[in-house]
C-alpha cells in the first residue's frame, strides 16, 4: 500500500490526512487559478504548471469538510490520476513521514458504509490519527474524464457535464 511506509501529511479542515509519498509529483504554493464555468463544486478551475494546464480540485470541497477561506499555508498537491495531472488543495502540508506497518489499520466499517473507497487505512503516530488516502480514488471515473477535458479544452466542460 504505502511506498516504504512514506506518507506525505496534510490537513484539510481540522482533519489530518496521508498520501503515499510515489502518488505525490510535486508539492507547490497556490497560484492564480482560471476559473470554469458550470465546473462542479468542488472544481476550483486551472492553473499553468509550467506551460502545462493543470485541473485543480479543492479537496476540502470534494471530501465535503468544513474549513476556513483561502491562506497563505494552502499548497497545491501535483498528481496522476487515470493518466491525467490534477492538482489538490488542501489546507496547509505538514511533514513526510514514516508510518510503521503496525501502526496502520484498515478503514473502520462505518467509513466504508458511506461510500469512503478512497480511504485506505487509518494510521496512528503517538497522539495523532491520519486518515490514508488512495489518490486514485478521491475522483471517480466521471470526475476523471471532466477534468481531462477541462485541462484540453476548458470551453468543452459545459458539454461534459449532465444537465448542461
Amino acid at each position: 500500500m504505502l511506498n516504504k511506509n512514506q506518507v506525505v501529511r496534510f490537513i484539510v479542515g481540522k482533519e489530518s490526512f496521508g498520501v503515499d509519498i510515489a502518488s505525490v509529483h510535486e508539492i507547490v504554493t497556490v497560484p492564480e487559478i482560471t476559473r470554469v464555468p458550470d465546473a462542479p463544486d468542488f472544481l476550483e478551475g486551472v492553473i499553468n504548471l509550467r506551460g502545462k494546464i493543470v485541473s485543480v480540485v479543492d479537496l476540502r470541497k470534494r471530501l465535503r469538510i468544513n474549513g476556513t477561506d483561502r491562506h497563505k499555508k494552502n499548497r497545491i498537491l501535483v498528481t496522476e490520476i487515470d493518466k491525467k495531472v490534477v492538482g489538490l488543495i488542501v489546507d496547509e502540508v505538514s511533514e513526510v513521514l514514516r508510518l510503521n506497518p503496525d501502526n496502520i489499520e484498515p478503514p473502520p466499517e462505518m467509513m466504508n458504509s458511506v461510500g469512503a473507497e478512497y480511504i485506505t487505512g487509518v494510521g496512528k503516530l503517538e497522539d495523532k490519527i491520519i486518515i490514508l488516502l488512495d489518490m486514485a480514488k478521491v475522483l471517480n471515473h466521471g470526475e476523471i474524464n471532466v477534468l481531462g477535458m477541462q485541462a484540453a479544452e476548458p470551453n468543452a466542460l459545459s458539454h461534459a457535464i449532465p444537465g448542461n
